[in-house]
């Protein structure tokens, strides 16, 4: 798979995103640029599964030098490999032991479902309280710190892709 077919932004206002790890799973997989293929990073230590398909920008580069992580809240998951045309509504900022890291949340683009949806106060709370959760937590039995900044409003993400995919 040649990540430099897939543009960061299709068009103003959608980021694509290429799913690494479907909703609900507790293997992490990884996109291996060398080999071009899927991988097996691990299996999650811990109880929780991924809320939602999570995967990256391609062609952005994020300020810990990989690609910018994303994720689509989607009702049904998809699989590794699919692109998904989205729209980001904001991101959560973290820091992954001492690394600094932010995780976009976005929003299908083709489904109905989530037309209404223009930014995280359109999400209820509950669920970006639970997102933040996850991140919190999946590493706890690895013995690894996740500290959750908070959440940023789509305003702040626009800036932060933009940077990202000029900096690739």
């Amino acid at each position: 798979m040649d990540l430099k077919l897939i543009p960061a932004q299709p068009k103003s206002g959608l980021v694509n995103i290429l799913v690494e790890i479907p909703a609900g799973s507790k293997n992490k997989y990884e996109f291996d640029k060398n080999m071009q293929s899927f991988t097996l990073d691990r299996a999650l230590h811990t109880s929780v599964h991924y809320p939602y398909d999570y995967g990256f920008i391609p062609n952005t580069v994020a300020e810990n030098g990989d690609p910018l992580d994303a994720m689509v809240i989607m009702d049904q998951p998809t699989f590794p490999g699919c692109v998904i045309a989205s729209r980001p509504i904001g991101m959560l900022e973290i820091v992954d032991g001492k690394e600094y890291d932010q995780k976009i949340l976005c929003i299908p683009d083709r489904d109905i479902r989530y037309t209404y949806v223009k930014s995280l106060n359109d999400i209820n709370v509950h669920r970006l309280n639970e997102i933040a959760e996850f991140f919190r937590t999946y590493q706890n039995l690895e013995k690894k710190t996740i500290k959750i900044l908070g959440w940023k409003n789509v305003a702040a993400v626009s800036s932060l892709i933009e940077k990202c995919i000029k900096d690739n």
